[in-house]
Parts: C-alpha cells; structure tokens; sequence
C-alpha cells in the first residue's frame, strides 16, 4: 500500500494544523496505508503511538534558512527509508525542506493551507507561496481557496476544498454526561440559572473579547454568566488589560477568564450561546462548529470561514465584524428564543454539521485526494 509522509512543525497543542494531522494520520492507518509523521515532537506524539503510527523528530519547525536547507537531505533520508510516495506538508517552514525533498526523492507533494497569511511585503508572499506549491493544494475552506487564488495565483484545478471535521463520537450530546457538566461548572463557579455566554479561543487581541464585553455591557444585563475559555498566560499583558476592561466596564462579577479546557464537549454543553467575534476572517471557524455539533446557539462575525459553518437564522446569527451593537442584538435574539425554537436549532445544527462537517468525510476526501496524486 501507499505510504503518505506528513510533516507538520510540532505537536504540542491541539490546534487545527495538530490536529488536523493526527486525524489523517490514523485514517491513513485504518485503511492499511503507510503513515509515518515528521515534527519537532509534543504531547500528541502518545496519540501517534496508540494508533502505531511512526513518528521521526526533526527541528522542522525552524524558519532558520540553514536549518531549512539542511532538513532537505535529512527528508530525502527518511523518505526513502519508509518508501515514501507522497510529502504532504501542513505549514509553511516545513514545506520549504518538504518541497525540495519530494524533488530530490521523486514523489509526490501536497500541501495544506489552513490560514490567511500575512502579506504586507513581497518577502512575505514569497515566503508564504511555497504552501500553495503542491501538485494538490489543500484548502479548509472556501474562503481560504479564494484567498490563495487571488494573491498566490494559485490555479483552481489544483485546489481541493476539504473542511475541518468533527469527531461526531466525542461532540456529540449524548456523549456528554451530566457529571462532567457539573463538574466544570463547580470548577469555574458558574452561578446557578443564569445564562451562559462563552467565547472559546486564544487569548489574543484579535479574537474579540473587548468586543464581547462591550457587548455585554451594552446589553445592560448582570443577571448572566460570560466564560473566555482558552490558553493564554494570566501575566500577558492583554490578559492584564482584558481584565482591567472587565473592570472598567462594571462587569467583574460577570466576565471570567478561565484558561485552556481539555473537555471542550462539556463545555459547550454549559453554554447557552457559543460567541466567535473575531476581528479578522477566520479561515475556517473550527469552534463555532463543534458547538453546532454539541446542538448549542452560536453567534459569529460575519466574514471569513465562518460565513460556511453558520447559517445566519437556522444554525445561529452572524453580525457585521467588531460592532458590538449587532453582537449585542445577535445575543438578545439568541438567549430570548423559545424552548421550541431553540430545539428546533439544535436539529438544525448538528444535522449541518454532520453532513457538512465531519471528521470521517474530512478524511475520506483527504484519502481521495491522495488516489488521485498517485493516479495522476
């Protein structure tokens, strides 16, 4: 069977491209392919080894251009070693090195494109532009397909549009149980009976909790619960200022920042509207979409990928990107709904996602694509 050489920067967290890679990696597996992953290693290298899934460690990740010309010979080693007949590379100092390496060894290479780059100086479209090289381009979206057409002048032929997808086993409502539930909302004290807000992302300026809060604010409501879950250190200096915001605006008993979570399922199933206010496009819009498939309401800034996952008034409610106005409009609508006509969103929501979005036609698509590279 065919052997497909993943190379991705590390695997320390369990963003997109991480995960993203593991996935394909144990698909690879299941279907009797060869799958071998190259990193600078991380935790999720266990999650490799459960599924007997080779793992090489290589400082890819570097931007080094030494290090980058020196990964080459090192990637035609391995690629020969495990008989490889496709380099896929998930990011763009990798790719470098990958490029090269399929080049010398003689096979095939895709690549994956799972963010919008910057692109203010020519050095940094050039740069970029080796993620748009492979005889296969990866796209996560629509969104991302046009934006790699338009300023890479990428062809459309070699754009496959392949969205992230949900593992339906584990975002699933049913999978959840009540103990789990209670015991975040014991962990970050949620009061009893009040609505929840919660904003999962990284804490940075661009995600839009600034924006939040003056949402909430506006709203003119103390009697609910608003959680920014996601990683980012207490002492960064924007997790200082959000909280001397929170302060500012009267809000300290309502806002919270409660760090990473590693049970992400339960902590939807918390919420009574799941917010993304990103400032800037999301290229794809990853945690609105397990909240739709955990049933919940969502609310998302109108641009980018997340124009793909939400269906503005059946799925959730989409408002014009950094005014707080329209997300505070979006969050009244979404907390005064009716039992019924919440449930009936929640039908809507997780039927969307698991046609749309699911994890087995994320890598069924991926594999196909792999047929095709080894056809062609």
């Amino acid at each position: 069977m065919p052997v497909v050489l993943q190379v991705v920067p590390r695997l320390n967290s369990s963003g997109g491209t991480e995960r993203g890679t593991i996935d394909i990696a144990n698909a690879l597996s299941d279907a009797g392919w060869g799958s071998v992953v190259v990193s600078e290693g991380g935790p999720l290298i266990t999650q490799l080894k459960r599924a007997k899934v080779q793992h090489i460690t290589m400082p890819v990740a570097s931007k080094n251009p030494l290090v980058i010309a020196a990964n080459v010979p090192r990637l035609v080693k391995i690629a020969r070693e495990v008989q490889a007949d496709i380099i896929h590379a998930r990011s763009r100092a990798p790719a470098w090195s990958a490029c090269f390496a399929a080049k010398k060894s003689g096979v095939h290479f895709v690549t994956t494109v799972q963010g919008i780059y910057g692109t203010k100086t020519k050095m940094k479209r050039f740069y970029n532009s080796i993620i748009t090289k492979g005889e296969v381009v990866i796209a996560n979206s629509q969104f991302t397909a046009q934006h790699i057409k338009s300023v890479y002048g990428t062809s459309p032929e070699r754009i496959s549009v392949i969205p992230r997808g949900v593992d339906l086993d584990i975002f699933s409502p049913g999978a959840v149980t009540g103990a789990r539930i209670v015991n975040l909302a014991e962990r970050w004290r949620i009061p009893d009976g009040v609505p929840v807000i919660m904003l999962p992302g990284r804490l940075t300026r661009w995600k839009g909790h600034e924006i939040l809060i003056d949402a909430i604010a506006y709203l003119g409501k103390k009697d609910l619960c608003c959680i920014f879950v996601g990683e980012g250190s207490t002492n960064s200096s924007y997790s200082r200022d959000l909280q001397s915001y929170i302060t500012h605006q009267g809000l300290g008993s309502v806002v919270r920042m409660v760090g990473p979570c590693s049970d992400m399922p339960a902590a939807y199933m918390l919420a009574d509207v799941v917010v993304s206010a990103s400032s800037r496009p999301e290229a794809f819009g990853r945690v609105l979409m397990e909240a739709e498939a955990m049933g919940r309401p969502v609310v998302g800034s109108n641009h980018g990928g997340t124009q793909e996952t939400v269906l503005d008034g059946e799925t959730g409610w989409l408002f014009d990107p950094g005014d707080y106005r329209a997300l505070a409009n979006s969050l009244n609508q979404a907390l005064s709904i009716s039992e019924s006509a919440r449930d009936l969103l929640s039908v809507r929501a997780i039927q969307h996602v698991s046609e749309n979005f699911s994890l087995i036609k994320m890598c069924n698509s991926t594999l196909s694509v792999y047929e095709k590279v080894l056809e062609a």
